[in-house]
This record gives C-alpha cells, sequence and structure tokens, in this order.
C-alpha cells in the first residue's frame, strides 16, 4: 500500500491490462450485436468488427505500455549515473 502513495511503482500499467480486457469484451459484444441484430449490417461487418476491434485495442494498450517501458528504463539510467 506504502508503493502506491509514494509513487515507487506505476499503477497504470497494471489498469491498462484491466482496460484492454474490457475493450476486447466490448469488440466481441458489439460485433456479435452487429452479426445478429435487424440493423446491424451483416455477419462480415460483425465480424470485421469484432477482428480489428481486438487489433486496434492491442496495439493501443501496447502504444501505452510502451511509454511506461521508456520510463522504466529511463530510471534505470539516470540510477546507474548516480
Amino acid at each position: 500500500m506504502k508503493s502506491i502513495f509514494v509513487f515507487d511503482s506505476m499503477l497504470t500499467p497494471k489498469i491498462i491490462t484491466f482496460v484492454y480486457w474490457l475493450m476486447l469484451l466490448g469488440c466481441l459484444v458489439s460485433g456479435l450485436t452487429t452479426m445478429f441484430s435487424e440493423f446491424g449490417g451483416g455477419f462480415f461487418a460483425g465480424l470485421g468488427i469484432i477482428i480489428f476491434g481486438a487489433v486496434g485495442a492491442r496495439i493501443w494498450c501496447e502504444l501505452l505500455i510502451v511509454l511506461f517501458k521508456i520510463h522504466e528504463n529511463l530510471q534505470k539510467v539516470a540510477n546507474k549515473s548516480e
């Protein structure tokens, strides 16, 4: 608990992982709704939402994680020079 209040560890990467799983669930529900609804756009539109939504969510979350990895590596370099 102390590490959260003094910023020794980053909390956001853990939140990003949770958000990624929520986004995947949202893509799946949205795609299935599109596939099987009367005015949704059809089977292939729903399949596209599932596939491209999952890939897009993965790319977006990976880009955010890369920022935190850069931060960690910069901290290591800064600590070496001390």
